[in-house]
C-alpha cells in the first residue's frame, strides 16, 4: 500500500501537553533535528501527527500520545484549527515534513488538541528515535518553536483556562492524587496568571465540595509538613 493511500496529507492535529511538578505548569515538547547544508539544525515542536485517511480526529490525538509517552486514559479535548496558509510557509518546515511522511506537502490544516497529565505518571518514551522532554511553561512562550506551534500554545493555554473557571475539576487532572493547598493554589494562579491572597484562597478552596482533607501529612520535605487532601467528583 502506498504512503498515498495511508496518510490523509492535508489534515493533521497537534497536542499542547500540559503537566503540573507542584511548583512549575510545564509543557512536553519533541526535540527536532533536520539536516542541513552547513550542518545540523534543532528546534522543537508539539507532539503531532498527519492523520491515517480511516481515523478520525479524536482517534489520532489518541495515537499520537500513547505512542510518544505509553499512557492511557489521559485528559484530551480538541480545542481549535489552524489554518492560516502562511503556516506551513517556512521552507525548513516543509522538507522536514515531506522527509518524514514521504509525501509532497502543500496547506495543511492542524486541529490542536490539550492534553492534561499528572507529572508524577510513569511515562514510557516507545519511539526511540524521538526525544521528548518537559519545559517550563514560561520559557516554552519565548521559544521559537517550528511551525506555528507557539500560537497553538498560547490558545491552548486561554482554553485550560477559560474552561478551568467553568469545570474546575480540570485542575485535579494536572495535580497528583494527594496534593497541598499550596500546590493547588500554585497552579491555579499560573493558569489564571494571577496571584492569590494565601487566606483568601483557603476560604475560597475550604467551599469547594469536592476537595477533601486527608488525615495526612506532607512527608519529606525540608519545611514545615502540609495537610493534604484530594479531589472527590461530585453528582
Amino acid at each position: 500500500m502506498s504512503n498515498e493511500n495511508i496518510y490523509n496529507p492535508h489534515v493533521s492535529i497537534d497536542c499542547v501537553v500540559f503537566g503540573f511538578n507542584g511548583e512549575k505548569l510545564k509543557v512536553l515538547l519533541i526535540e527536532r533535528t533536520i539536516k542541513e547544508n552547513n550542518g545540523l539544525y534543532n528546534d522543537k515542536k508539539l507532539p503531532g501527527s498527519i492523520i491515517f485517511a480511516d481515523e478520525d480526529l479524536d482517534t489520532a490525538a489518541s495515537r499520537v500520545l500513547n505512542e510518544l509517552t505509553g499512557l492511557k486514559n489521559i485528559y484530551l479535548s480538541q480545542f481549535h484549527s489552524f489554518g492560516n496558509p502562511k503556516r506551513t510557509e517556512n521552507p525548513r518546515d516543509i522538507l522536514w515534513l515531506e522527509n518524514t511522511t514521504q509525501l509532497k506537502i502543500g496547506r495543511i490544516v492542524t486541529v490542536g488538541y490539550v492534553a492534561l497529565i499528572k507529572i508524577d505518571r510513569k511515562i514510557q518514551f516507545k519511539n526511540e528515535n524521538t526525544t521528548a522532554n518537559w519545559f517550563d511553561l514560561n520559557e516554552v512562550l519565548k521559544m521559537n518553536l517550528a511551525f506555528d506551534h507557539s500560537e497553538i500554545i498560547h490558545k491552548g493555554l486561554e482554553y485550560i483556562r477559560h474552561n478551568m473557571d467553568i469545570e474546575p475539576h480540570l485542575l485535579f487532572e494536572l495535580l497528583p492524587r494527594k496534593f497541598t493547598i499550596s500546590q493547588l493554589r500554585i497552579l491555579y494562579d499560573t493558569v489564571h496568571q494571577s496571584r492569590s491572597d494565601v487566606r483568601n484562597f483557603q476560604k475560597k478552596v475550604a467551599q469547594w465540595p469536592y476537595v477533601v482533607p486527608l488525615d495526612e501529612m506532607e512527608t519529606g520535605v525540608s519545611h514545615r509538613a502540609a495537610r493534604l487532601y484530594k479531589y472527590r467528583k461530585t453528582k
